[in-house]
């Protein structure tokens, strides 16, 4: 049996040695496009996976939301199930004061009255728990059932390259975020190649340029004035050409989301990266700054209308006390939060984990 195996093995060999070179280079492409597709696919889950053993990271970085919520705690201390609803609309005052909103403030509230009638809510420490679960539960309810466009990963598909758009308003943080989501992808083994798509800014440009350096990655050439759509289009088949690329991350200029012209534009941006590699981008993400409170509410509406979000990425969450805007714009647009920026370095742009994010609001 042993000595069959070794003439199989060795049949093998020599029909492979036989076979045209052109038919070896298709094989070598393919088991590379192979190789390519494992690791986008599981990139998402390692870093959300590397992101679960960093609460505290995560909780220094909610610190000013946290103390607006302080209120809590002193209602929860003289919790009394027999007045229960004074407490809760006192409850659901603070929770719009720390720019939950109305209605997302109302629904949480909601949630915990329920919980009360139905027996399952009775002491200060139930209601504690009833709002971290009624919060996780807003943050998810648009992520089940698997659907990839809803994920709270980043799903890059199963194609190289995997494209990725990044959109926003000026001064949210966009460029800086790009440099930290390449050094992190760049970390994991990733090839990535940064487009240089905010035309109107050399200083974008050395700022990319900056960062592909510290992180590995690729930058496109700059043409300063040019077209955006064009720049974007043009690297991201270039990208595509080289054949050793992973993810395409493309930066644009920051617009105002009322500046329909510029809005439009953006609309033929993502439409020169269909063209260039025959799908739309495997994510589209809206750059949010976290000290904007409930203003970035219509930044993402408008935004969602002209490209099609596929998720936010919510930066300075450590430098605001409006940390409860992203609970309001989750459950408002139905759009999941893939990253929070918590921080100054690349290890403080976090994976957006519900869960943890509950958790660091309200602490046991």
């Amino acid at each position: 049996m042993l000595v069959q195996n070794k003439v199989q093995g060795l049949r093998q060999q020599a029909k492979s040695c036989c076979q045209p070179r052109s038919h070896r280079r298709s094989l070598q492409v393919r088991a590379s496009a192979s190789t390519g597709s494992n690791l986008l696919q599981r990139l998402g889950r390692v870093l959300k996976d590397k992101a679960a053993g960093d609460f505290d990271r995560f909780v220094k970085g909610t610190s000013k939301t946290r103390e607006r919520l302080g209120l809590v705690e002193e209602l929860l201390a003289i919790w009394s199930l027999e007045d229960y609803e004074t407490t809760l609309e006192e409850l659901e005052e603070v929770l719009i004061a720390a720019d939950f909103g109305p209605k997302t403030a109302l629904k949480v509230v909601d949630r915990i009255r329920e919980g009360i009638k139905q027996g399952t809510v009775k002491t200060a420490d139930d209601t504690k728990a009833a709002l971290k679960a009624a919060i996780v539960e807003v943050l998810t309810k648009n992520m089940q059932g698997g659907s990839a466009a809803k994920s709270a990963e980043l799903v890059l598909g199963s194609e190289k390259p995997a494209v990725i758009l990044v959109v926003g308003v000026n001064g949210a943080g966009k460029t800086t975020t790009i440099g930290k989501l390449a050094h992190k992808l760049g970390a994991e083994g990733a090839k990535v190649f940064l487009v240089p798509g905010d035309t109107f800014r050399a200083a974008a440009a050395e700022q990319l340029a900056e960062w592909g350096r510290r992180s590995g990655a690729v930058m496109g050439p700059f043409r300063e004035g040019a077209k955006p759509q064009a720049v974007i289009g043009d690297c991201v088949t270039e990208a595509k050409a080289r054949g050793d690329i992973d993810v395409v991350i493309c930066d644009t200029a920051g617009r105002l989301h009322t500046a329909y012209a510029l809005m439009e534009e953006l609309e033929a941006c993502k439409a020169s990266i269909a063209r260039a590699v025959g799908r739309q981008p495997d994510e589209t993400l809206l750059v949010l700054d976290g000290t904007t409170g409930l203003n970035m509410l219509n930044q993402a509406r408008e935004f969602n209308d002209s490209v099609k979000l596929t998720g936010l990425i919510l930066t300075k969450l450590d430098g605001s006390a409006r940390g409860g805007a992203v609970v309001s714009v989750v459950d408002q647009l139905g759009l999941p939060v893939k990253f929070v920026g918590v921080g100054e370095t690349p290890a403080d742009l976090q994976p957006f984990n519900p869960d943890a994010f509950a958790e660091a609001l309200f602490p046991k």
